[in-house]
């Protein structure tokens, strides 16, 4: 009798760091992966095979920018089944919940528990600072407890859960990040200038692209400088979060020139939709900092398959519709839900299409958001040792997207009626299956928090 040293084997096309393997199989056992080779040898050592010929075997994508609790109405276990269901086995949740800012210790080792109670995918954590005095100290105790990153906002969305830090206290404060070896991302917009130009179109509001009128480019790329500066005086890590257009990625290119460490990232929503979706889209397409133009969409494609963007992120804010559907724009609450729809839109409207290759949409969305974030001693590839964290795509179905057959509590997608090409089929978190054919079957408490490990 052969000896069964696997636990799963799975047959597909797998997409390796470096090439893709055609028909090969992944050996899967205690919840990493133990082998890749010939389905051959591997399936007949397995207790379960999947066998999935013909179809994509891709490490589990990484969102690394998802809000679980700016709507209290989400939470971890509906974004994360939404994150299941779109091939996201790993999301970096943000720091600004709705109960407020997560900068302390205390806040931050209750939030880690409640993930482990009811997270269905793995999940790491951003954290913040607080603007009063004193919080240097858990500085050292967040990054020290494997918190992913920090996070601060250069542009005051909302004074109690997410404000504006100064230029002086984020000089202060990049330097004490610095020490940890923790990157620290920035909501880039320049306050004044959005502030000033929101005064100047607040009359005009039944006008959807008066929201990107008030927030015009030059607001995030004073921003961008601004920080990138601080990043080179100091040695900090620094992430430029939601870059709408290709100048703020050049810019960055000039920084690391220099010796900075700056990465950037895009959203799918830049990758799909311009300014002149507003008008149909209104409240829904309101999102920090605007969609721009169909110039920047394409011009985010090429830097995009010249691997001179990061990686692609959702910026998961799950509103419901009624907070996206006041006649006045700026009455609207601003982001939109994603995390489920991301691998789907950038495999559909990138691999596709033809505008990037499958290993550039891995790198996009597994190997550099695990790299960036401390994530890639375990997550972000297919290799041995790694855990087994899976996304299976059909190349060849088609199919439109509606945001109300999703798992998140929002009920709609700014991409609703896309036709899509290339569907997730199967979801694997540390060798579980989460997702089949069209439903949720991991359960809350199946995901782990994450520790993200940084070198100083």
């Amino acid at each position: 009798m052969t000896e069964q040293r696997y636990d799963l084997a799975v047959i597909g096309h797998i997409v390796l760091p470096d090439r893709i393997a055609h028909d090969g199989c992944l050996g899967i056992k205690d919840g990493l992966i133990a082998a890749i080779g010939e389905s051959s040898t591997i399936a007949a050592q397995a207790n379960k095979v999947v066998n999935v010929q013909g179809n994509y075997v891709m490490p589990g994508a990484i969102d690394a920018h998802v809000h679980c609790y700016s709507s209290l109405d989400e939470g971890f276990t509906k974004a994360t089944s939404a994150a299941a269901a779109g091939g996201v086995t790993t999301i970096i949740e943000m720091p600004y919940d709705a109960t407020g800012m997560i900068c302390t210790l205390d806040a931050f080792e209750e939030k880690r528990d409640r993930l482990e109670r009811e997270a269905v995918v793995d999940v790491a954590m951003l954290v913040t600072i607080q603007k009063q005095d004193g919080y240097e100290a858990a500085i050292g105790q967040l990054a020290e407890a494997g918190a992913c990153g920090f996070k601060v906002s250069m542009f005051n969305t909302d004074s109690f859960r997410f404000p504006r830090i100064d230029d002086g206290q984020l000089l202060d404060a990049f330097a004490v990040i610095a020490q940890t070896g923790c990157p620290v991302g920035v909501h880039a917009e320049n306050d004044e200038i959005v502030r000033r130009y929101i005064g100047k179109y607040a009359s005009r509001g039944q006008d959807p692209l008066s929201h990107a009128h008030s927030r015009p480019k030059v607001s995030e790329s004073t921003a961008a400088l601004t920080v990138m500066e601080l990043a080179y005086e100091t040695g900090a890590k620094l992430h430029l979060y939601h870059c709408t257009y290709p100048r703020i990625f050049r810019l960055a290119e000039t920084f690391r020139e220099m010796g900075a460490s700056v990465t950037a990232e895009t959203c799918t929503h830049y990758l799909t939709l311009s300014e002149d979706d507003m008008v149909r889209l209104h409240g829904r397409a309101k999102i920090n900092p605007p969609l721009r133009s169909t110039e920047d969409v394409e011009g985010l494609w090429r830097l995009a398959a010249e691997g001179r963007i990061d990686m692609i992120t959702s910026d998961h804010a799950p509103w419901l519709i009624g907070r996206k559907s006041h006649p006045d724009i700026f009455q609207n609450a601003s982001g939109a839900p994603g995390v489920e729809q991301l691998l789907p839109v950038v495999y559909s409207e990138g691999v596709a299409k033809g505008r990037l290759s499958m290993l550039e949409l891995v790198r996009l969305l597994c190997q550099r958001p695990a790299d960036i974030f401390g994530l890639g001693h375990r997550k972000g590839r297919i290799e041995p040792g790694y855990d087994a964290d899976l996304a299976i795509i059909d190349p060849a179905a088609s199919w439109v997207l509606d945001g109300s057959k999703g798992q998140s509590s929002a009920g709609w997608s700014p991409y609703d009626g896309m036709a899509m090409r290339g569907l997730v089929t199967h979801t694997f978190v540390r060798g579980e299956s989460v997702y089949e054919h069209g439903s949720v079957i991991g359960q809350p408490g199946g995901g782990s928090y994450i520790k993200a490990m940084h070198r100083k």
